[in-house]
């Protein structure tokens, strides 16, 4: 019972934490509105972008990527490295559906790589660095976004932690299900590279902090 007290506790922190909604928080702070009226709707970094704030696009990735992190730290400080692992998982979850938005919120991956950072680090640069080489190499985002998740559960089984590597396998599972648009446009060959000219693809925002919705 203490166990699942535990837990219970670890998830319902995590997804709290992991549900405040940094985009929307800093747009309005600054005076730019609701940041869901513009682009794709969403309140991840790379919608934030579209107002020409960068400094507030690249906050918001930061507070993405750390939320869940924060949580998966405080928890398996104070009540071990299961409670830690949960908390990251819920967080996750908190950021891809908050309660306080209708459950509507971004892909995931920022919040993906800052909980397996904290986690444990060698899955977290292993996120990283393929994301890196595959953006390096294919130039579209959503393909290294995937990669890179996708990378993480063999990592953790590679560095014999089967625990870490369960997490991963299930949050990965849910950036693929919410990134489903994106990989029915690269089976196409329509997803957008890095870089290329908006009139030449359909709008993309997946670098993990926005959803399926083409911006308009």
């Amino acid at each position: 019972m203490t166990s699942l007290l535990i837990a219970l506790a670890a998830a319902a922190g995590g997804y709290l934490f992991g549900s405040i909604p940094f985009g929307l928080v800093l747009t309005r702070m600054a005076g730019l509105g609701d940041i869901r009226a513009i682009g794709s709707g969403n309140i991840g970094a790379t919608n934030v972008l579209r107002t020409g704030r960068k400094d507030l696009a690249a906050l918001t990735l930061i507070l993405d990527a750390g939320k869940a992190g924060i949580a998966a730290a405080v928890f398996g400080y104070f009540l071990g490295t299961t409670a830690g692992l949960v908390a990251g998982a819920f967080a996750f979850a908190g950021h891809c559906f908050p309660v306080w938005l209708g459950f509507k919120g971004g892909k995931g991956v920022a919040t993906f790589v800052g909980t397996m950072l904290v986690v444990f680090w060698p899955v977290g640069l292993t996120v990283i660095a393929t994301w890196l080489a595959m953006a390096a190499i294919f130039r579209i985002s959503s393909l290294a976004a995937l990669a890179a998740a996708l990378a993480a559960p063999f990592a953790a089984l590679a560095w014999g932690r089967p625990d870490v590597a369960i997490m991963a396998g299930l949050l990965t599972v849910l950036i693929y299900w919410l990134h489903r648009a994106n990989i029915s446009r690269l089976l196409k060959g329509e997803e957008p590279r890095i870089g290329g000219k908006k009139s030449e693809t359909p709008a993309d925002d997946s670098d993990g902090d926005d959803p399926d919705t083409p911006a308009t």
